[in-house]
């Protein structure tokens, strides 16, 4: 999109941040799961389309013609990921019952395109969900050299499966004792992690007893499942 100055960048990412759509943390700036969840649904109904049928949403979500949509995908300040994110945004914000600027204006809709100038430009935060410890590469022996028994959740962005598990973990954790320690992997970003113990699927329930691997439970399963394999482990 067009180039924007700082006050309007720093005016957008302060409504990212009021909004929990995007998040600082101590190695930059990520989008929210909340943001991901919403940007999922339309990557997944927009990533593809056609190039006539991307020059008329273009049209459509920005209030111009055709021609004028044309002219902003061929030069390059409207991408499919610029589209993408300011639908997104948009639908993030109206299911709120309010908008960036207090009401949809011009003013609303340029202040969301700078908006999706800024997300489309910041990763996502880790898969790994809130409640579990986040194990990288350099953390992951040391968690479990502490926790001899011990549950590792594999994840991934933009998985089905996973954010269906998601759904069930409380449940699926309610069934593991006490005394078994619990964390998560980014499987994108534990890559030692991953060929150690031939895990190449998410999400991946990775059981260790005394140490050792006994089991890896992939894809979504019932939570009664996850209970019968845990309480024949431990």
């Amino acid at each position: 999109m067009s180039s924007l100055s700082t006050a309007a960048l720093e005016d957008a990412l302060d409504a990212l941040i009021d909004a929990g759509l995007v998040a600082e943390r101590d190695d930059g700036l990520v989008t929210t799961e909340t943001f991901e969840s919403v940007r999922r649904v339309y990557r997944d109904s927009y990533a593809n389309l056609g190039d006539d049928a991307f020059r008329q949403t273009v049209a459509d979500a920005f209030g111009v013609d055709e021609a004028t949509a044309a002219e902003r995908i061929d030069s390059g300040e409207i991408t499919r990921d610029d589209l993408i994110a300011y639908l997104s945004l948009r639908s993030a914000f109206d299911s709120e019952g309010r908008s960036p600027s207090g009401g949809r204006s011009q003013a609303d809709d340029e202040r969301l395109a700078t908006m999706a100038t800024l997300v489309a430009e910041i990763s996502p935060g880790s898969p790994v969900p809130d409640v579990l410890d986040d194990l990288d590469d350099e953390s992951w022996r040391a968690f479990l050299d502490e926790h001899p028994d011990a549950v590792v959740t594999v994840w991934r962005h933009d998985c089905a499966p996973c954010e269906a598990l998601k759904a069930d973990l409380d449940a699926v954790l309610s069934s593991l004792p006490d005394d078994v320690a619990v964390a998560g992997v980014d499987g994108e970003s534990v890559p030692d992690f991953r060929r150690t113990f031939d895990v190449d699927a998410a999400p991946a329930v990775c059981c260790f007893r005394d140490g050792a691997l006994e089991a890896v439970l992939t894809g979504r399963q019932s939570p009664d499942a996850y209970a019968d394999r845990f309480s024949e482990l431990y």
